[in-house]
C-alpha cells in the first residue's frame, strides 16, 4: 500500500511539494497554487492572475478546502465541510498571516471599508478592485512588501502616501545609503514617503476609512489603506493539535516537528530558532523534505535534485525589481552594515543611481547590497552562499562584474 502524504497548504512550499510528490494538498484559497512573488505586478496590471499561477499538482488537489482540526492519533485531518483526510505523513505548509496593527479603529477580524491587507491573490484583487487614478492610498509599511505596495498603487494612477515608523525604507535589508536611494527612486513616482512616524488609528465614516491618524496628531485623508506590516507563521492548527511551536512551528533537520508523522515547512516552519518568511528558504525546505519523504516512504519525486542529507538553513538573498519610467532592481544579502574591525568596499555612481558595496570580515564575505547594476550579484550572491575563504585578491575586485573571479 503507498504511503498517503496529505499536505496542507498552497502556498510556493507547498505547491513545490505537490509537483514533485503524489501527494493530496488541501489548499484553503479556491484558486490554483500561483507566485506569491508576483502580487504586487498583478496589482500593477503587469500580469493577469492566470500568468502567475504555478504548475500543476502531481496528486489530488482539494482547493477552496480549509483545515480545522488535526487528530494526531487517529492520523486524520478534518476540513470545514466536515470532511475527513486520512494520512501516514502529515506536511503543514500552512504559510503565514499579515500582521494587523492595533490602531485605533481596527477591532477583530472585519476591517473597515477601505482597508486592505496585501498577502494573498484574494486581497490584490480586492484593492485593484478599490483604487481608481487619483484616490488616495495610504500604504502603511516601509518594507520589502510596504513599498512594492506602493510603487503598484501608483502604476494604478493612485495619489499614494507611504508611511514607515523605521528610520528608512527596508531597513532590514538595506543599509542607510541603499535605502536613501531607494526612497528617491520612490518618490520619483510620485509616493509621498513618510518614516519615523507611527500610525496609531483609522477613521471612518459610514463603516469606510477616510483618514489615517499618525502618533503626532497630523492626519492623512485616504480613501484606501494598505497594511503592509509584515506577516506572522499560521500556527494555530499545529498548536491546537499539540504540537512544540514557538515563534513557527518547531521542526529539526529533516523539517520534522514533535510529531515524527508530521512535518512543517515554508514560512510556517521554524528551523534552529529562525523563521525566515521568504520564497527561497521555503522552496529549499520544500525540496529537502522531497528527499526525506522519497527515502522514507518510497514515494518517487520527479524532477529532483541531488540529494541532500538534510536541511541546514538558508543564506536568503533579497531582491526586488521597481518599474516606472526609470526601472531600479536592488538586491540585498547578509549583513550589510558592517561591525568594527570589518573591511567595506563601496562604488557609487550618482548619474545612474547605481551603488555596490560590500562586507568582509576576516577572509569571508559576510554581506552585500547593490541598486542600479546587479551584474556582479550572482558571483557575490555563490561567495555568500559558500561560505569559503576570498581569493587573494583586492577587495575592489569583488565589486567588478565577475565578482573577481
Amino acid at each position: 500500500m503507498s504511503t498517503r502524504i496529505v499536505v496542507v497548504g498552497g502556498g510556493t512550499a507547498g505547491a513545490r511539494l505537490a509537483r514533485r510528490l503524489p501527494v493530496t494538498l488541501l489548499g484553503e484559497e479556491p484558486h490554483a497554487p500561483y507566485n506569491r512573488v508576483l502580487l504586487a505586478d498583478v496589482l500593477a496590471g503587469r500580469y493577469a492572475p492566470e500568468v502567475i499561477a504555478l504548475p500543476g499538482t502531481r496528486g489530488p488537489a482539494r482547493l477552496g478546502t480549509r483545515a480545522v482540526r488535526i487528530d494526531r492519533a487517529a492520523r486524520t485531518v478534518e476540513c470545514a465541510d466536515g470532511s475527513l483526510v486520512g494520512y501516514d505523513r502529515l506536511v503543514l505548509a500552512t504559510g503565514s498571516n499579515p500582521v494587523l496593527p492595533p490602531l485605533r479603529g481596527l477591532r477583530g477580524a472585519a476591517l473597515p471599508a477601505g482597508v486592505h491587507p496585501f498577502r494573498t491573490l484574494d486581497d490584490c484583487l480586492a484593492l485593484r478592485a478599490a483604487v481608481r487614478p487619483g484616490v488616495r492610498a495610504v500604504v502603511v509599511g516601509g518594507g520589502l512588501l510596504g513599498v512594492s505596495a506602493a510603487r503598484a498603487l501608483a502604476a494604478l494612477g493612485a495619489d499614494v502616501v507611504l508611511a514607515q515608523q523605521g528610520e528608512r525604507l527596508m531597513e532590514r535589508q538595506l543599509d542607510a545609503h541603499a535605502s536613501a536611494l531607494l526612497r528617491e527612486h520612490v518618490e520619483s513616482l510620485g509616493v509621498e514617503v513618510h518614516t519615523e512616524c507611527r500610525v496609531g488609528g483609522l477613521r471612518q465614516r459610514d463603516g469606510a476609512v477616510t483618514a489615517v491618524e499618525l502618533a503626532d496628531g497630523f492626519v492623512l485623508d485616504a480613501g484606501v489603506v494598505v497594511l503592509a506590516c509584515g506577516v506572522r507563521p499560521r500556527v494555530a492548527l499545529a498548536r491546537e493539535a499539540g504540537l512544540d511551536v514557538a515563534t513557527g512551528i518547531v521542526v529539526d533537520d529533516e523539517l520534522r516537528t514533535s510529531d515524527p508523522a508530521v512535518h512543517a515547512v515554508g514560512d510556517c516552519a521554524e528551523h534552529a530558532g529562525r523563521v525566515y518568511g521568504l520564497a527561497g528558504p521555503a522552496l529549499e525546505q520544500a525540496d529537502a523534505l522531497v528527499e526525506v519523504l522519497a527515502r522514507e516512504t518510497g514515494t518517487g519525486a520527479s524532477g529532483a535534485p541531488a540529494p541532500t542529507a538534510a536541511y541546514t538553513g538558508t543564506r536568503a538573498l533579497t531582491r526586488l525589481t521597481l518599474t516606472g519610467p526609470r526601472p531600479l532592481d536592488l538586491a540585498a544579502f547578509g549583513e550589510v552594515t558592517a561591525r568594527p574591525g570589518d573591511d567595506t568596499v563601496q562604488l557609487t555612481d550618482p548619474t545612474r543611481g547605481a551603488y555596490r558595496k560590500v562586507v568582509v570580515r576576516g577572509d569571508r564575505l559576510v554581506g552585500g547590497v547593490l541598486l542600479g547594476d546587479l551584474a556582479a550579484v550572482g558571483a557575490l550572491a555563490r561567495a555568500w552562499e559558500g561560505d569559503e575563504a576570498l581569493p587573494e585578491a583586492p577587495l575592489l575586485h569583488l565589486l567588478t562584474h565577475d565578482g573577481g573571479s
